[in-house]
């Protein structure tokens, strides 16, 4: 019997929609932390643990989608991948919670974080979905059922 497998791209629209809501979260992200009251240790910490939270959750979706057929990297690294996205959103919340800013403005930088975050694996999936759909039109991958 012969499989065959629908590979569908994503719109032009979707990604620039991807794009945009990243750009933006990464803008909001930024603006918040540098228009925070406070002390400026507080800020730099904040910045740090954003961009922690950042490099990290990439580090999860690609982790989570090179094994998602079986498993290709070791317990070690799939466990230090989850550790340290653990401890990136942990120590963010823990910097934001102990800051001595208004409720209302912990809510904004917790919002545009959540939002930086999010919009980071979003991103991460459109370049991956791309990357395997170049890959199975060149016939180098090989799609599993």
């Amino acid at each position: 019997m012969d499989t065959r497998y629908v590979m569908q791209r994503d719109s032009n629209g979707w990604r620039i929609q991807v794009w945009t809501s990243f750009a933006i979260a990464v803008l909001l992200a930024g603006i918040g932390v540098i228009n925070l009251p406070g002390a400026e240790l507080d800020r730099a910490f904040l910045a740090i643990g954003f961009f922690f939270c950042l490099f990290s959750s990439f580090a999860v979706a690609k982790m989570v989608r090179d094994n998602r057929d079986g498993p290709v990297d070791t317990p070690a690294w799939v466990l230090t991948v989850w550790i340290s996205f653990g401890i990136a959103v942990s120590l963010t919340a823990w910097g934001l919670w102990r800051m001595g800013i208004p409720t209302w403005q912990k809510g904004y930088v917790a919002c545009s974080w959540l939002f930086l975050i999010s919009s980071t694996f979003t991103l991460a999936k459109l370049i991956r979905d791309a990357q395997e759909a170049d890959l199975m039109e060149r016939g180098s991958l090989k799609p599993t059922p």
